[in-house]
């Protein structure tokens, strides 16, 4: 298993193709009606990347009772000690966790739970090195944040809330930021304003590539959107191999790059 105190070095990755539901999932972005057949090819060559970044796939059943259910990273925080199941904000999604603990259970024996009436999914976890950055959003309440702290301290980890209410761009906190290791940290244009990121190098996302910020670093190469020029040529400015992928039909329904794998 990668180390929890590197987290750009994975070893697998869980991964759930969509459904023939998933434009019925929920979305805010306006961008129109995704294309099932195309974002299936999209799913695939994203887990060709994956794969070309030296991850052994888990490949989960697409479940169409659940149109969210390819963003599997909302359904638990992994760690290197335990899992961390959560209580996703939106509803329709909660029974996708069940699922998610059947295969997890695999990996990890140490597993918890958040508990009502706290919420919290995954994507508003970023994890830097010994420190977590949990985002509290229109998915994750202080509560559900307060317990997420509260088993990652037992294991020796720190943590700090980012408030995303008072920034209605960000439906997660990590649709605005990325850790790419060497103390570096990717930022959609907005962010630095809802917290502190001292002592860390800051690469933006400009407006208009604000998606962007939404990039992956996994072992040697980072993951990026395809269609964001300027993000891309910042990442490899600074040595990285950056490796682009489409993820156009899954923009479309509010997700990004890091949504779509649970990776350890």
């Amino acid at each position: 298993m990668g180390s929890s105190e590197d987290k750009v070095h994975f070893d697998q990755a869980i991964v759930r193709p969509p459904g023939s539901s998933f434009a019925q999932g929920i979305t805010n972005a306006n961008l129109g009606v995704p294309d099932l057949d195309l974002a299936q090819e999209q799913h695939q060559a994203y887990c060709e990347a994956l794969e070309m970044c030296g991850v052994s796939l888990v490949v989960m059943q697409p479940d169409a009772e659940f149109p969210d259910s390819t963003f599997v990273e909302d359904t638990a925080v992994l760690t290197r000690n335990c899992a961390v199941l959560t209580l996703p904000g939106a509803t329709s999604r909660r029974g996708e966790v069940e699922s998610i603990k059947t295969v997890i259970s695999r990996y990890f024996e140490n597993i918890q739970t958040i508990r009502p009436p706290g919420t919290l999914e995954g994507g508003d976890i970023c994890q830097v090195d010994n420190h977590f950055f949990i985002g509290i959003s229109e998915r994750t309440n202080a509560n559900g944040a307060q317990q997420l702290a509260s088993i990652l301290v037992r294991d020796g980890y720190t943590s700090s809330f980012v408030n995303l209410r008072r920034n209605s761009e960000f439906l997660h906190l990590k649709s605005g930021i990325a850790y790419l290791g060497d103390s570096r940290l990717v930022l959609a244009k907005g962010m630095e304003r809802l917290a502190k990121f001292e002592g860390y190098e800051i690469i933006y996302a400009e407006h208009g590539e604000s998606y962007a910020a939404n990039c992956l670093r996994v072992n040697d190469y980072v993951l990026v959107a395809k269609g964001f020029p300027k993000i891309k040529a910042k990442l490899a400015q600074l040595g990285y191999q950056v490796h682009q992928v489409e993820v156009s039909e899954f923009q479309k329904m509010d997700g990004g790059l890091s949504c779509l794998s649970l990776r350890f």
